[in-house]
């Protein structure tokens, strides 16, 4: 069977698929008109935030205007960060790995001190004070002799003594265990330029650690009560091996103001370190006005055997003088540490904007909706035509 169509027909079918298209188009420049930003819920196109300079060599800041300028420091590699926020204001060489000495039991700590209640007494055994490295810092822990671990923590934070750690990685399953445990710590807080070998800090072959990573065991450690309490503390009683104590004191000299080192003021701690391979090192906290500053410093190359501490006051005056006058180089916080793609990249976007002259989907489903009527019509025509000539 054939069906024809008078020209009549077809002018109607036409004039509806016009009127269609005439209907929907402005729908859909409406559509274009007011296509939200990808990725934004309203408000102005978002600003992505600067990328991160701690990749780079030398010292990174970005001053705004009338900030104050970075002072010098002879140190390897040093870190400003705000223990808040995470922002890093400064840093010099922060990711240059370098041998960390006793500032590694912050992450020891950071690994150890959850898992082990401070009211739990010990008897340390022969085994456990074995394999501790020639000419390493000690508390006095004595075989035979039973300690508490608030003790041991104690021997650590105060008196860097690798004997204590000795004893409590004892108690978490052993030395090469208890490395294992920080490695993955340093991991989890995103820190990856740290490679742990020797738990107390010693001087071992690979053993290596940064500026940045150790402003990041600093900054978790305040937020452990028991960590912040120990790094703190200026003295306290030990055990001896004849049943009484007797005093230690602090080895971080600005905190205690020792040797001539005038003390910091808001200091909280959290501690120094030195090996004939690391150097000076040192990690330090301060609070003043309600903002916490945390400070690495390593291998102050100029100024002699204190001059890890003057280094680090001069950068925690300049970081709270600088304080709301620079923008942050970077952060500590696990999701910012890696290198971005390239030295001043913008990040990736995750879905491409259709280009100005094509079509976006709005715009796509006005026109093919409008097609759709045109083709509509056309079926009705065509089905009603149809029905004309099987009723005739």
């Amino acid at each position: 069977m054939t069906i024809r169509f008078s020209s009549r027909t077809i002018r109607s079918t036409c004039v509806l698929c016009v009127a269609g298209l005439l209907t929907l188009m402005p729908a859909a420049a409406a559509a274009r008109a007011v296509r939200p930003d990808p990725g934004v819920s309203g408000g102005p196109r978002a600003t992505a935030p600067p990328p991160s300079l701690l990749y780079r060599s030398g010292t990174q800041v970005r001053l705004r205007p009338g900030a104050p300028e970075v002072p010098y420091v002879s140190a390897l590699a040093w870190v400003v960060a705000d223990a808040g926020s995470g922002e890093v204001l400064a840093a010099h060489d922060a990711h240059r790995r370098l041998p960390p000495a006793s500032t590694l039991k912050t992450l020891f700590a950071l690994t150890v001190l959850p898992v082990l209640p401070g009211g739990l007494s010990h008897r340390v055994s022969t085994e456990e004070l074995s394999d501790i490295g020639p000419g390493s810092s000690l508390v006095g822990v004595v075989e035979g002799r039973s300690y508490r671990v608030s003790d041991l923590w104690n021997g650590v934070f105060l008196n860097s003594g690798n004997d204590a750690v000795h004893v409590l990685a004892s108690l978490v399953g052993g030395w090469n265990t208890t490395a294992a445990r920080m490695q993955a710590e340093a991991r989890a807080l995103g820190a990856h330029d740290t490679y742990v070998r020797s738990p107390d800090g010693y001087d071992a072959p690979g053993q290596v650690s940064s500026a940045y990573d150790l402003a990041v065991f600093g900054r978790a450690g305040l937020r452990n009560p028991d960590f912040a309490r120990y790094c703190s503390r200026i003295d306290a009683m030990f055990p001896d091996g004849d049943g009484d104590s007797y005093g230690i004191m602090n080895t971080n000299r600005l905190l205690t103001g020792a040797d001539g080192v005038e003390p910091y003021p808001g200091l909280i701690g959290i501690k120094n370190g030195y090996t004939s391979n690391a150097g000076n090192t040192l990690v330090a906290a301060a609070r003043r006005d309600g903002r916490t500053l945390v400070v690495t410093v390593l291998n102050p190359q100029e100024g002699g055997g204190y001059a890890v501490y003057e280094e680090a006051r001069s950068l925690l005056d300049w970081g709270f003088d600088a304080a709301g006058r620079v923008d942050p180089v970077g952060s500590l916080e696990p999701g910012g540490v890696r290198p971005r793609p390239g030295p001043e990249a913008p990040p990736s976007t995750v879905a491409a904007e259709p280009a100005p002259d094509e079509p976006g989907w709005p715009e796509t489903g006005s026109i093919l909706g409008a097609a759709g009527l045109g083709a509509g019509a056309v079926a009705l025509v065509l089905r009603f035509k149809a029905g004309r000539r099987q009723r005739g």
